[in-house]
């Protein structure tokens, strides 16, 4: 059974896919991917592949059995580009697609959960075989802005006290090969979260007690945020995105406790501390 995975040298595609590596045979991995020759460092087949371009997708589609859609990186244009990935799948004779998602889609008011709403619906409209795994946050989108908290002296965001129940990328990508390589995931929907949850406030507390140096959460209004954003060089709406990514985790839609990731990759979730520790390590 060969497995495609889009997206693989982006860095979850790259995790599914070394992770997929210890439950599959590598001739049995194709990654479809912009830029073939990036891929190299994978060891598994690479044919050239991009959303946007319908007429080449399906010819390299062709002799795949599962398909894992990882979403497209340009909002805006993923509810046309996803749509176009899986008509040619269904015209190359793919079986099944698995398809990363947004934690709670159906009920997030995170500006992200529109396009994934929609292709979750062509999705289920295909005809095709399908699993939907809801990521929720990485906490990596949090630990990146560490070294910026620590040279100026505060962590900010909108989140206030909502609880984020996010995970390391690696646990997301372990679920993901999961799901590829093993029965009984057809026609599910998964929501996927971190075992814990944490507030921002934690999160500066955290780094607080492995650096020793006291950091503050400074909770800021969303418009302020994105000004300030905007103001470290972010695209204008980049940094209003991200600020109203913050204001709908204030409402709860980055929480879930169902602990359904720890059970598909069968440990627990990577441990805010760890990865916390991760990131500081690769600032020093």
């Amino acid at each position: 059974m060969k497995i495609g995975i889009t997206a693989a040298t982006g860095q979850l595609g790259k995790l599914v896919v070394e992770s997929l590596k210890q439950k599959v045979a590598s001739e049995n991995i194709v990654v479809l991917v912009r830029t073939p020759e990036k891929a190299s460092d994978l060891g598994v087949e690479a044919k050239a592949f991009d959303y946007s371009n319908k007429e080449s997708q399906v010819e390299a589609l062709r002799g795949i059995d599962t398909l894992l859609l990882i979403s497209g990186s340009e909002v805006g244009q993923r509810e046309a580009q996803h749509a176009n990935v899986i008509a040619s799948a269904k015209e190359a004779g793919v079986k099944k697609i698995v398809y990363t998602s947004v934690l709670h889609a159906d009920t997030s008011t995170l500006s992200l959960a529109v396009e994934h709403i929609a292709t979750e619906k062509n999705l289920k409209e295909s005809g095709l075989t399908y699993t939907i795994l809801r990521n929720g946050w990485y906490t990596e989108n949090y630990a990146g802005s560490i070294g910026g908290a620590l040279a100026g002296g505060a962590f900010i965001g909108s989140v206030g006290d909502g609880k984020i129940s996010s995970a390391a990328r690696i646990d997301f990508a372990e679920a993901a090969a999961t799901v590829l390589a093993t029965e009984g995931h057809d026609g599910k929907v998964y929501e996927l979260a971190g075992d814990t949850s944490y507030t921002l406030t934690d999160l500066a507390a955290e780094i607080s007690a492995q650096t020793g140096k006291t950091l503050p959460y400074a909770n800021l209004p969303e418009a302020e945020y994105a000004k300030i954003l905007t103001s470290f060089g972010l695209p204008e709406f980049l940094a209003q995105a991200i600020a109203s990514w913050d204001l709908s985790a204030s409402k709860g839609d980055l929480f879930d406790d169902s602990k359904t990731l720890s059970a598909l990759i069968g440990r627990p979730t990577t441990p805010l501390s760890e990865t916390v520790k991760l990131t500081l390590a690769s600032l020093s």
